[in-house]
């Protein structure tokens, strides 16, 4: 019996593996989304993080133009920009700008965290913590620059007025929740690492939404772990380099990303972690039928409308091997 039909997409941080260049990192980024083009994705969003050796997409709308020119039919964008680190002026004029470049392709995912520590928030915009409390106020300013009607205004995103992006509310909490239900937009919950709240949240949204000109119903996005290889060993194999990403953010020392190596206790042990284990709930480890299982059940525990792939591995060849394989299980549960 098949489930219902999900679309499925990626979410990529531009991951800087040990011994590569910030230039292969991008190349890299460009060949899985042209790659992800012809297996069928959706879109392919990069998200905003800063002060991290091993994520390459902090100049994110600058990464998304290049992706972009070297694609043809991906929907490319954030996942997401995060709002109180900028002006919605300059977010409005930098997305309108690649939407009249790359017509009816660009989404803008917007978050309320900063994407790094608080040291660095501070460094990027002084004023973090307002900004992120007024995060509803700076949403309605974006989609204020958006509209025709902003034409008769003193302060004007010229680039952005009646261009189409459509905006999607990131939430790892359930606070995004209610605002994306209260707006009538899309909702992405990062559920790749946020876990704890992903079911109260999407009953929240789906409860409390209002219907608006950009969407009549619910749409819920879910962020979700996914190494996929030709067996379960090798993709476990594979995971090493995650699962040393993972306790370099618990400890403080991030660091570039490991090449794989076997799958010992010790790893093991580390997954039995609590903390570890809860980061991780959402992911989907294995060959293709073991994948092919799990997501058919956490599709229907879910509903939800499109499944947001991360896949953190150090070499591009298994990361498009992985994502090819993702696509093919997606393709014969719909």
């Amino acid at each position: 019996m098949k489930t219902q039909h999900t679309s499925y997409s990626i979410l990529d941080l531009a991951l800087v593996s040990k011994d590569h260049t910030l230039k292969q990192t991008f190349n890299n980024a460009l060949e899985l989304a042209q790659q992800a083009e012809a297996f069928g994705y959706t879109r392919y969003w990069l998200a905003e993080h800063h002060n991290s050796p091993n994520i390459g997409s902090s100049a994110t709308s600058i990464l998304i133009g290049y992706v972009a020119e070297g694609t043809n039919t991906l929907r490319i964008g954030s996942g997401g920009i995060m709002l109180p680190n900028h002006s919605p002026l300059i977010i409005a004029e930098q997305f309108g700008t690649l939407a009249s470049l790359y017509p009816n392709r660009i989404d803008l995912g917007l978050g309320r965290a900063p994407g790094t520590d608080r040291e660095t928030a501070q460094a990027i915009r002084s004023d973090f913590m307002q900004a992120a409390q007024s995060f509803p106020n700076e949403l309605e300013k974006i989609e204020t620059y958006f509209s025709k009607e902003n034409a008769n205004s003193k302060v004007r995103a010229t680039v952005a007025e009646g261009i189409e992006v459509p905006i999607y509310i990131l939430g790892s909490s359930t606070d995004s929740a209610h605002l994306a239900a209260k707006k009538g937009l899309p909702y992405a919950f990062a559920s790749h690492f946020a876990t704890t709240h992903l079911w109260q949240a999407i009953d929240i949204y789906r409860k409390e939404f209002k219907p608006s000109s950009h969407l009549k119903k619910p749409y819920v996005m879910a962020g979700v772990n996914i190494i996929v290889a030709d067996t379960d060993e090798e993709a476990e194999r594979l995971s090493t380099s995650l699962i040393r990403m993972i306790v370099g953010i618990f400890t403080g020392k991030r660091d570039f990303v490991q090449p794989p190596t076997a799958m010992t206790n010790e790893f093991k042990e580390v997954l039995q972690n609590p903390q570890v284990h809860q980061m991780l709930k959402y992911s989907f480890i294995g060959s293709k039928v073991t994948v092919k299982a799990q997501i058919k059940e956490f599709m229907e525990q879910t509903k939800a409308d499109e499944l947001i792939a991360v896949t953190n591995i150090y070499a591009i060849k298994d990361r498009i091997r992985s994502y090819k394989l993702f696509a093919e299980i997606m393709k014969e549960l719909s």
